[in-house]
């Protein structure tokens, strides 16, 4: 604890909204908690926590870290400067601020700044949001306190007795998404009675299905549905002039949905990747969801995600080299099946875990405490 009595707690980790909605989540819970409690996040330079989360009401220091590009170049000599240089800087920023703890959220920031902690003899946390854990996380586990992950089965990756299963958390106001409805359609300009799809490919986009899309505007606007596209930054431009080239009444894009309770809400199916915090909130939200995970991830690890509601029943999932030829058929045929529709809505709702935010906060402290 800090001289002046307050519990002190580094955040580290994004990279993607997946990563740092849930960090951002935890702080909030943690804030309830214990008002008076100082958080620091850090983060990776010119990535999206840099934004997001300053704009939460958090401070964050950037770390000029990258990741390893997967292919032998001669760019990774780079990105192995840019980690000793951040190893350095975690160091600094660990001695200036000296935290009670630190928590790995998952992303290019958490590796320095755990291993550093580490070496400082500072407790860690991690929290694993896949089903399957990343290299990183396996080897920063060896010396945290506490593992919280989402899923089953995870002792084949981390020592079984440091494993609490907490969920992950998610962004708040994804209940009671049925009384929302009505004033999502407004928002969205959508009209009642024609079924909404709502297309995610996360905050960068996904590159397999806004192509799919695009190229297909022509069977899309004649589909009879209403489709609500979250095309992310990198692709806006050039699907938002082809979309209104097209004149397509129907087709709403936007480069980032920031009322994501009203695009739920307006949803009836939901076709999306399966970045892991996106699937805890699609368990929570409990609509037909299509999935397709993306295969420029680490060890694959959406596909796993994705799996891991499929064989419960929860969802479907299409591979990215089946998009062109299945996805829109797979959307007309789910949404044509009402049986189907419940099933899944039913199923995934089961995976649901609505309270990660509060049972990793509540591990912070205890770490803390002890």
């Amino acid at each position: 604890m800090s001289q002046s009595g307050k519990y002190k707690v580094i955040i580290s980790g994004g990279g993607t909204g997946g990563h740092i909605f849930p960090a951002i989540a935890v702080a909030n819970a943690l804030k309830r908690i214990d008002p008076d409690i100082e958080i620091l996040f850090v983060g990776a330079e010119g990535r999206i926590e840099m934004e997001k989360v300053p704009a939460a009401g958090y401070k964050i220091i950037g770390l000029p870290v990258a990741g390893f590009i997967r292919k032998v170049t001669i760019k990774n000599i780079q990105v192995l400067i840019k980690l000793f240089r951040s190893l350095i800087i975690a160091r600094k920023i660990l001695k200036e601020f000296k935290p009670d703890i630190v928590v790995g959220v998952g992303g290019y920031a958490s590796g320095p700044v755990l291993k550093q902690a580490g070496r400082m003899k500072i407790p860690t946390l991690i929290q694993e949001q896949n089903s399957y854990a990343g290299i990183t996380n396996k080897l920063l586990a060896k010396k945290a306190s506490v593992i919280c992950v989402a899923y089953d089965g995870m002792g084949k990756y981390f020592p079984a007795n440091k494993i609490i299963k907490t969920g992950n958390p998610v962004r708040q106001g994804f209940e009671l998404l049925n009384e929302k409805r009505g004033e999502a359609l407004k928002f969205f300009n959508l009209i009642e009675n024609i079924p909404v799809i709502l297309v995610l490919g996360g905050s960068g986009g996904a590159r397999v299905i806004n192509n799919y899309l695009t190229d297909n505007l022509i069977e899309i606007a004649a589909s009879g549905y209403q489709w609500l596209w979250q095309s992310g930054k990198y692709y806006f431009e050039t699907t938002s002039a082809q979309v209104s080239a097209s004149k397509s009444a129907n087709i709403h894009v936007h480069k980032f949905i920031n009322k994501m309770d009203f695009a739920y809400a307006a949803a009836d199916i939901i076709v999306s990747r399966a970045g892991a915090g996106t699937i805890s909130e699609l368990c929570i939200v409990g609509k037909p969801v299509i999935l397709v995970p993306s295969a420029n991830v680490a060890e694959d690890h959406q596909s796993k995600n994705a799996m891991a509601l499929v064989e419960k029943a929860a969802a479907v999932m299409l591979r990215d080299s089946e998009v062109g030829v299945k996805l829109l058929s797979e959307v007309v045929k789910l949404n044509e099946d009402e049986d189907r529709k419940r099933m899944l809505s039913e199923n995934i709702q089961k995976q649901a875990i609505r309270n990660a935010d509060v049972l990793i906060a509540n591990e912070i402290i205890k770490i803390i405490q002890q």
